[in-house]
């Protein structure tokens, strides 16, 4: 980790294709002990499935279009400007049902879950439709239980 500050001018810094969008990597356990910041694009249809964490906590700030989070068994329609936190122990589903893309600040504290992205771009590369079974695995690694069935797409 280093001790200075981070600095991201637009185009820079590491960037991942997840689902055909951009995820950018804002901030990582590289540059801070307590959490990691993505710029994630959703593209229409997207689902995270219903999932808990046991250690993770996670922000989301809405920047562009509309999204769905089901957290805890209830639905939040949220548009721009909307933010959510997730602690750890909640159940809670991440949505695009739109058909358009929804852009978001995501923040995973502590740091780490780029790792995770950077395993799950390659996994789903390795096979169409990506493999179900190995993504559940990835993220019972990355403190994910997926509590609903698993779209491999």
């Amino acid at each position: 980790m280093t001790a200075k500050a981070v600095v991201r001018m637009p185009g820079e810094g590491k960037q991942v294709s997840l689902a055909g969008k951009p995820l950018f990597f804002l901030v990582t356990g590289q540059d801070t002990k307590h959490t990691s910041m993505f710029d994630w694009t959703l593209p229409p249809g997207f689902s995270t499935g219903t999932h808990v964490h046991r250690v993770q906590e996670e922000t989301f700030y809405v920047l562009e279009g509309e999204g769905e989070w089901t957290i805890g068994g209830e639905l939040i329609r949220a548009k721009p400007g909307t933010y959510v936190f997730i602690p750890p122990g909640v159940p809670h589903n991440i949505a695009n049902p739109s058909d358009k893309t929804m852009r978001m600040i995501m923040t995973v504290s502590p740091p780490g879950h780029e790792h995770y992205f950077e395993e799950l771009v390659k996994l789903v590369a390795q096979s169409t439709p990506p493999d179900a079974a190995a993504i559940g695995k990835l993220r019972a690694r990355f403190d994910t239980e997926q509590l609903s069935s698993l779209k491999a797409s």
